[in-house]
This record gives structure tokens, sequence and C-alpha cells, in this order.
């Protein structure tokens, strides 16, 4: 007789929430990258529709302009993760995305009167609404994936990260070139924002039991699933956990992951704004007025995205590779390709054009692996406090964005100069292969001790125990240095210093003679 193991239904409420959060992730970063079509077009209006108003600002502005959401972005990471514990996924996601949908309709407004200040306050505010975003997407990824489909279901949906890039920069384009003109950029930002939310509010739900769409055979196969690999069978609301901060902050699987986050900021940032500037300045490609040259790699990166998820998902299923030899083995790829190629596009001249181009898709799509590679272990490593991991993580690496523009700034002085380009590709190359190489040695792929609802109440325990023993043994030390001495061992003191007192009066004796 064998027993029936319960797998749930083909298709249920897990992959619904899973294409949610992609719907998600798509419509924010639509937000967030549309401002550097809607910069190009509100400061050149050739190139699109002229008959909207066009803004004189410089060079440096425009970069304010496009930073600012990062000012906010790095603020409210660790809150959203804390926020998310506090009220679950379903409401801060909500306020989230409906936040950053009203701002979004703002511009066309507030910049005829405020200028680019204006569009930057914009910009800062929609990056603390969307600093939210991710630690709630992990802590509900953790809630609701079964563990042998984690790998599956977060890679679906972090692949909206590629699709929403490239959804920004063609339908940014568009609009901009249509009968709306740039203003209609950010009304159609604001719309498919409200509409996520309403789809939100009706199928979103914290937990499976939360949910009320889902089946009980789903139901089962999640709750059974998620609880195996936890020794207590009682289910313990996240909100109730207390955080373990020391064992966090002390753990090196966790600091393994961050460098390696933080790693992949350094080179995608890179890859993604600095390329660019690279081809303009010295292949003489104009990158900003090919939309196919911008979008392809992205395109790539979504594509490949589906190729390692699909290689991966084989590798586990039929027990060929564990999941921790999948993330490490993909992650390495994601990251030593693209170093290597980053330095070989540094020693590219202006008549090699498509073989730079080649190279840049390439850089970009093979680093799509890092999603599997990296960014879904902080469900690995505790599913009770994901959220909490990400927003700790994500506040470090996206500090990167900003700082990467300032470090080319200081070593690129003429954009037409190939060497000096060559050492920001080396130090991005030698970044990429240190956080990977401290990923594969120090990374974990299993829940850490501190991820037990109950890890902090035993660690107390334990302590008052060695405390208490600790005392206890002061204790009988005192009693028996304070016990009276036996009377033989006093008889013998007191002879021997009878003994010592005639010896010295002998002494005494032998030296007045």
């Amino acid at each position: 007789m064998t027993t029936e193991i319960n797998t749930g239904p083909v298709i249920g409420q897990r992959h619904v929430q899973a294409f949610l959060l992609f719907l998600s992730i798509v419509v924010n970063f639509m937000t967030k990258f549309n401002a550097g079509v809607a910069v190009v077009a509100m400061t050149n209006a050739e190139n699109t529709n002229p008959n909207f108003p066009e803004y004189d600002w410089d060079e440096m502005e425009r970069s304010y302009i496009l930073s600012s959401f990062f000012w906010g972005y790095i603020l409210t990471q660790f809150l959203g993760g804390w926020l998310c514990r506090r009220y679950g996924a379903r409401l801060t996601m909500f306020v989230s995305t409906f936040g950053q949908a009203i701002l979004a309709v703002l511009p066309p407004w507030f910049v005829s009167w405020g200028g680019w200040q204006a569009y930057c306050g914009i910009r800062m505010a929609m990056g603390l609404f969307q600093g939210f975003l991710f630690p709630c997407i992990h802590a509900h990824l953790a809630n609701w994936c079964p563990v042998n489909e984690r790998n599956r279901l977060g890679a679906l949906a972090n692949t909206g990260i590629d699709c929403g890039t490239l959804v920004a920069m063609f339908a940014s384009g568009l609009l901009a070139a249509s009968s709306v003109g740039w203003p209609g950029i950010f009304y159609v930002s604001c719309g498919v924002g409200i509409f996520w939310c309403i789809l939100w509010l009706i199928f979103g739900a914290n937990t499976p039991r939360e949910s009320k769409f889902i089946s009980e055979a789903e139901l089962n196969y999640i709750e059974t699933s998620i609880h195996s690999s936890h020794k207590l069978e009682e289910t313990i609301p996240a909100k109730r956990i207390p955080v373990p901060w020391k064992a966090i902050w002390t753990s090196v699987p966790f600091w393994a992951f961050m460098i390696a986050k933080c790693a992949q900021s350094w080179g995608f940032s890179t890859l993604q704004t600095e390329m660019p500037a690279y081809m303009n300045g010295v292949l003489l490609m104009d990158m900003k007025k090919n939309a196919l040259y911008s979008a392809l790699p992205y395109l790539t990166s979504w594509i490949m995205a589906f190729v390692y998820l699909i290689i991966a998902d084989i590798l586990l299923t039929r027990n060929i590779m564990s999941i921790t030899g999948i993330r490490k083995t993909v992650n390495s790829i994601a990251y030593f390709v693209p170093a290597l190629a980053l330095i070989g596009v540094g020693f590219l001249d202006s008549t090699q054009k498509t073989l730079a181009v080649v190279l840049m898709c390439a850089n970009v799509g093979i680093n799509a692996g890092s999603t599997i590679g990296m960014t879904i272990n902080t469900i690995d490593l505790s599913p009770n406090h994901a959220g909490i991991l990400m927003g700790i993580a994500n506040t470090a690496s996206n500090v990167i964005p900003i700082v990467t523009p300032v470090l080319v700034g200081i070593i690129v002085k003429d954009e037409h100069d190939r060497e000096q380009w060559q050492v920001v590709f080396i130090i991005s190359a030698v970044v990429f292969f240190v956080g990977n190489i401290i990923y594969v040695v120090f990374g974990q792929m299993v829940n850490q001790p501190w991820d037990a609802p109950d890890f902090l109440d035993k660690e107390r325990s334990s302590n008052l125990q060695e405390e208490g023993n600790s005392k206890a043994l002061e204790a009988e030390l005192n009693k028996k240095l304070e016990e009276p001495k036996p009377k033989a061992i006093e008889a013998g003191l007191e002879n021997n210093e009878s003994k010592d007192i005639d010896v010295s009066e002998d002494i005494s004796r032998n030296n007045e003679i």
C-alpha cells in the first residue's frame, strides 16, 4: 500500500499570487523607469509630440530627477519589512502601489510651476512608497510557496523586473510620440497602478488560509509543505514572532547573501546606467535615440530568466542537483560571465559596434540568473523573517546606484577616453567576482536556527539555565570554604605553630651567643 502524496492542483491560488506579484513589479517598475524617457521628451520636444511644454533643464538637473527616486527608495526598505509583519503584505503592498500611482499623475500639473525641483520631490516621494514593495514580495512568497516550488514561483514573480523595465521603455516612447504626448506617460502609469490595486484587493490574501478562492486540497498542500520544515507544528502569525536581531546580524549566511546582493547591484548599475554612456562616448552609438538598442538587453534578460527557470526546475524536480548546488552554480554563471564580458567590452572601438551590442545583451541576459541564484535566498534562510532580511539587504544594495555614478564621474574625465572606462569596468568585474566567491563559500540555502518561532525563548531559557548553574556552582564553592575545619587538621596546625615558635626561639638564642 502506497501513501498518496498531496501535490495540490496544477494551477491554483499560489500561482495567482505569484502572477499578481509579477504584475505589481511590472506596474511599479513602469513608474520607476518612465522618467528616463519622460525627461528626454520634456526637454527635447522635437523627437516626440511638439504640442506640449518643453523645459530647459541641463544635464545636472536631469541627473537629479533620475536619481531622486533612490533618495526616498533606500529610506523605507526596512520600514517595509516591519509594516509587512505588522499589517500583512495585502495592505502594505496596496498602500505602496496606490500611493505611487497617485503620485505618478502629478508631474504634468506640478512641474509647470515648480520646475525640476517639483519633479524631484514627487520622484522622491514615489521612491518612499515603492520602498515597501520588495520586502513584502519576499514575505508574501514565503507564506504562499510550498518548499519545492519556491524556486519556480519566486523566479516567476521576479521576472517582472525585466518585463517592467522593457514595458516602461517601449510604452513611454510610444506615448510620448502619440497624441497624448509626454503627459500620457504619467496618466497611463497611474491608470495601470490603480487597476492592479483593484485586482489585488479582490484576489490578494496574506496567507493561504485567508484566501476566499483557495481549495481545501491546495490549502493542505501549502501548509503541510511549509510547516514540515519547522519542528513546531502549530501555526504562529509572523507578527507575533519576535525578530532575532542579534542572530540575524551575526549570521554568516545572511552576510554572504547581502554582500552578493550589493555586488549584483554594483555590476548591474554599471550595465544599466554606464554602458549606454560608454557606447555613446567611445563607440559613437547614440543609445537613447535607438529604442531597439535600449530595450534589446532587457528583452534578452526577460527571455533568459525563463531559460534559467526551466533548467533549474528540471534539475531540481529530477533530483539531478540540490537547491544549494543550483543556486551557487547559476549565480556563478550570472556573475563570472558578465565580469569577463565587461572587461572585454572595454577593449572594443567604434569599428566593433555590432559586437558591443551582442556583448551588452549577453551581459544583461546572463546576469538574469541572479534571481534564481541569489535574490530569493531570503526565503531559504528564513521564511518567517524574509521581509526583514530583504529590507535590510535592499537598503544596503540600493545605496550602490547612488555611489557608482559618483565613482564613474571621478574616474572618467573624458567620456571618449577608452582607458578611463576600462578602469570602471575592471572595478565592476572585481566586485562581481569577489561578491560571488563570498556567496559560494559562505552562503547557505537551508532554514537557519534563528528562523524558528521559539528561537528567542529557547535562547533565553538556555541563558537562564547557564546563569543558574554558574550561581549554584559559586554558592557550593562558598559553602565549602565557610565549613568548620576538622579537629585533626586544627590540631596539626597548632602543632606546626608551636614548632615554628620553638625554632624561632632557638635561632634567637644562637644569635645572642
